[in-house]
Formats: C-alpha cells, structure tokens, sequence
C-alpha cells in the first residue's frame, strides 16, 4: 500500500503538507470533500443523468414492495408506496437543485443548509449507515440468486458479493459513468419483461391482485395502521437522494443554452428516482402475490424467487440462469453506488474528527467490510424492522435540510447561497442540527409506542413535520447568527462576470496546489489562500480565523492570495 503522509503544515509556511498518490489522484479521489471543479465536470447533463439512474437499479425495491403488501395488503400497500413517494420526490427537489447548482454533495449541502461545520458529522454517519444498510440488503439478494442459480452457500456468497464491488468503485465516477450507461438498456428490457409477458398471457391475474390480503389481519381493504407502517418502510428511501447527488454534483453549470437539459437532467436522475422506484415497489408487491401461492408468503418477497417465476412465463428452460444473471446485473449496478457514495460520507466524517484524509478508497473498505458483517448476520430477515427503524433518523435528517432550503433562505432566515467550507462556518448550528435531534428523539419514541400505535405507524410523518416546523422557528430565534462565522475576504470574486461560480486558480499555500475559487478561503494563520481540504485538516489554528464565533480571535490582515486565470 502507499504510505500514507499527511502531517500539518507549521504557521505561516508554504508546501507543509502532501498527500498519497489515492488522494492526490482526481479519478479515484472525485473530489470526495470538496466543490466539484468545472475543469473536472466534463459529462453532458445526459451522461450525468443517466449514470445517476443507473445507481437505482437495485431490487430492494421488489422486496420492499412484497414485504408491504405481505404485511398489510393490496390497498394498504398502494396507498403506503404512493404516499411515500410523494414526500419523496417533494423533499428531493430542492436538495437535488442546490446540489447541482453548486456542485457539492449531501454532506457539504448539509453544512450550509443549517447544521454547521461539525453538525453535519453526525448526518454523515447516518448516510453512511443507509449505504451500508442497503449494500447489506442489495448483496443478500445477489447472494440469493447465487445459492438458487449457482448453488454457492450464503456465507460464501455475501463475500462474493462484497469483493466484486471492490474494483469497479476504486475508479469513481469515471468508471461508474461508463458501466451504468453501457448496461442500462439490457437492465430496463429484462426488469419490464415478466410484466409484459404476464399481462399479455394471463391479464387476469393484474385484477386479482387487488384482492390481495398476503397476512394482513384487515385483509386487503384500506388500513389507516397499515398505511403508515407502510410508508414508514418505503420512506427510509428518503436517503437515497444523497447517492443521486453524489452524482448531480458533476453537473455542467446550467446556461441558457443548457437550461432545458439541465433541469431535465436534475429532475429525472434527482427526485424522479422515486418515479421507478415506487414503480419497482408497486412491482414487487405484484410479482409477491403472482408467485405466493407457488413458493409460499415466506419467500414472495424474495426478488430471485419473482424473478424466476416472471422469466418462466415466456422462457421456461432458460429462467432461472436468466433470473441469475438480471439480479446480479442489479446488484452491481446499485452497490457500485452504495459503496462509492458509502466511502464519500465516511471520508467527510473521518477527516473532521481525525484530521487526517488517507483517500477516498480507503473508506470503501471499510464500508463493504461492515456491509458483510450485516449480510453475514442475516439483516435480510429483519427487513421492515430495520428500514422503519431507520427511516425516522432519516427523515428528520432530510426534513431539516429542506426546510432550510424552501423556508428558511426563501424568507431570508438564512444565506441565500451555500457555504460549505470550514473557515466561514460555525462548529454546530442549532437550526438544522437541533431540528434533526429533536424530531428524531420524538419519533423514535414513537416508533417504541410512547404514544400509541398510530405513534408508532406514522412516526416518520411525525419526524418530517417536527423538523420542517422547528428549523424556521429556531432560524427565528438564532436570527441566523449561528450561518456564517466569518465573510468571505479573498480579492478574487466568487463569481465570473457571467454570473457562474469562478474557475479562475488560486494557489493554496499549504499543499501548494492550484483549486478554483469557490474551493478556497483567506486564511490567516498560513496568511494566505487554503484550500478547502487543506483547512478541514489543519489541526493546529484551533479556528482563530473566526471572529466572535467562540474559536479564537478574529481575523488578521492577509497578504493577497495568488490569483492564475484557469486557462
């Protein structure tokens, strides 16, 4: 392995610090803490869109859907899938528009948007936790395609499974790009085939699904407590949003000459995940009640199971290799995605608390490695107790950030921009960081009952409502001091002259490399420009630069920074 070498600069020095050929090189690393450069976003809206809806080929879906339906029949899961995606796709726009606008992913989104420099830890260990949680849940599906079509033992084919992630999610999203695009088409034919070939053979069966009632105590008519269980289930999707931005990030800067593409890029790969999704769910609970009477409830909601009774409709001798290879093409597709969008959220972590940054792939490790401790501890069969645990974190985590964005900077409450970096923000700010911990201690109480069993079904709703309603009255109350801990002071604007973010260089005198302008701040303890890496690292100037914001003293005089133009 490479060493590792990151030491901290000495006040006042040039070139203090180096990094390792992972973290120095731009394919692997994909700029995993920082502002996505405009030299490096060189994919057209569609490219970018595509190889973010690459990433929601997963087939938890189908089993999700299954579980629902199973769980509380027919109508009760419709309604549930449907309502859950609404909050969904709402909650996704503004995140995934802020996100491509200024070209920064969930966890430097959430810094700005009211949580604070050292506030958003927390919420990088909760995307995190969904990338795991779903990498887990996506590789017991492969591994149990691999034991029916393979016959390869579980335990042997979790491992499998996490192994061949490994190399397609070292090259970011480089290589991502160009597998999502390239296995798309043959994905989207084989998901929508058994359907069709269903609904062309046995078109019946599609009416008889209403009547669905799987193990429902109320049948398969419309339950007020099934509905919220369900949605609470479908809702811990919510995170799912950060992965699409984790792409959306390397969005072209939208122009009047892109503008139609570009919302239609943002739009489609953003919120309108949840379209195919709920599609999936909705899917799912179908394939679940085709197939229940030949494999059994216990097994319907089993995606290798549907699939290889959907895939005999219409190619008996060949459907279960078939089914094999569509749920391993799945499984790779999303957990490329879970495990690159997993190593982003832990670099953001790690770097805060241990001031260190080893490269992004380090992290994929690690998250793999915890994914297979999952995998390994049967977390499939724990499925809607996992994710309606799961999704009352998860959403007081997205409520807050949203209502930052559609309430609170709207009215004037906050920044009408995004400041991510260290220099310019507080440690903590009550706003988004209280919102989240307060709606999220409330749910989860009643998630445990504490306030009846309607408590327990709707506490994501409970969640969602709490943080949308406390981050404007605490915006109120804070005056919004707790946004900004210093103004931006470089000489070199953040804007060019029309009107897009900056790529002229500046040169960061700690690691002495040159970054675009919005990637830099005046730093008084080197006394010149830091990149924004550079200052989440640096360990040594306990914060002085900021003035009144309990870190240090104020700002010093700084010399001008280096300026180059980015040509």
């Amino acid at each position: 392995m490479t060493e590792i070498i990151d030491r901290e600069a000495p006040p006042a020095t040039t070139g203090g610090r180096t990094y390792n050929n992972w973290a120095q090189n731009d394919t692997l690393e994909d700029y995993s803490l920082r502002y996505a450069p405009k030299s490096f976003r060189r994919w057209s809206p569609y490219v970018v869109a595509t190889t973010a809806l690459g990433g929601i080929a997963y087939l938890a879906d189908f089993a999700i859907g299954g579980s629902i339906a199973i769980s509380h029949g027919f109508s009760s899961a419709l309604v549930a899938i449907l309502a859950a995606a609404v909050v969904i796709f709402l909650t996704g726009i503004p995140i995934s528009y802020y996100s491509a606008k200024y070209s920064i992913d969930m966890d430097l989104l959430t810094r700005g948007a009211g949580f604070g420099y050292l506030g958003s830890t927390l919420t990088s260990v909760i995307y995190a936790s969904f990338t795991f949680i779903f990498f887990a849940l996506e590789g017991s599906i492969m591994a149990q395609a691999l034991e029916l079509g393979l016959h390869i033992p579980l335990a042997v084919g979790y491992l499998v499974c996490s192994l061949i992630i490994l190399p397609l999610v070292i090259y970011g999203m480089t290589a991502l790009s160009t597998m999502q695009v390239w296995t798309q088409p043959v994905w989207l034919v084989l998901m929508v085939a058994p359907f069709v070939s269903i609904a062309v053979q046995e078109p019946e069966k599609f009416s008889q699904f209403t009547h669905f009632a799987g193990n429902s105590p109320t049948g398969s008519g419309i339950s007020m407590l099934g509905i919220g269980a369900g949605a609470g289930v479908a809702l811990s999707l919510i995170a799912q949003i950060g992965e699409q931005v984790d792409y959306l990030r390397f969005m072209p800067d939208k122009t009047s000459q892109n503008s139609r593409q570009w919302w239609g890029a943002v739009l489609s790969a953003g919120p309108g995940w949840v379209v195919l999704g709920a599609a999936k769910q909705i899917g799912g609970a179908f394939l679940a009640f085709y197939i229940a009477g030949s494999v059994g409830l216990a097994k319907a909601n089993e995606p290798i199971q549907q699939y290889v009774h959907g895939f005999k409709t219409f190619a008996a001798p060949v459907a279960l290799g078939l089914a094999t290879f569509f749920v391993i093409l799945s499984q790779v597709k999303i957990n490329s995605t879970n495990a690159y969008s997993g190593s982003l959220s832990w670099s953001n972590f790690f770097s805060r608390l241990t001031h260190r940054h080893p490269g992004r792939v380090v992290y994929i490790f690690l998250n793999v490695g915890i994914a297979l401790a999952l995998m390994e501890g049967g977390v499939f069969g724990f499925l809607n107790t996992v994710l309606g645990f799961y999704s009352n974190v998860a959403i007081a985590w997205i409520g807050a950030v949203v209502a930052d964005l559609v309430i609170n900077k709207p009215l004037g409450l906050s920044p009408s921009y995004i400041e991510f970096k260290r220099a310019h923000l507080h440690h903590f700010n009550p706003v988004g960081f209280g919102s989240m911990l307060i709606a999220s201690a409330v749910s989860i109480a009643a998630y445990f009952e504490v306030f009846g069993d309607y408590g327990k079904a709707y506490s994501p709703f409970i969640a969602l409502f709490l943080a949308m309603v406390l981050s404007p009255l605490f915006a109120v109350l804070t005056k919004g001091r707790y946004y900004i801990a210093r103004v931006d002071d470089l000489e070199e604007p953040l804007l060019a002259a029309d009107g897009l973010p900056s790529a002229a260089l500046l040169t960061c005198t700690v690691c002495t490399t040159d970054f675009e302008r919005p990637d830099v701040a005046n730093c008084p303890f080197h006394a010149g420009a830091i990149c924004s890496l550079c200052c989440s690292l640096e360990k040594d100037c306990h914060d002085s630069c900021k003035s009144g914001s309990g870190s240090g003293p104020g700002p010093v005089a700084l010399a001008p920074p280096t300026v180059r133009s980015a040509g």
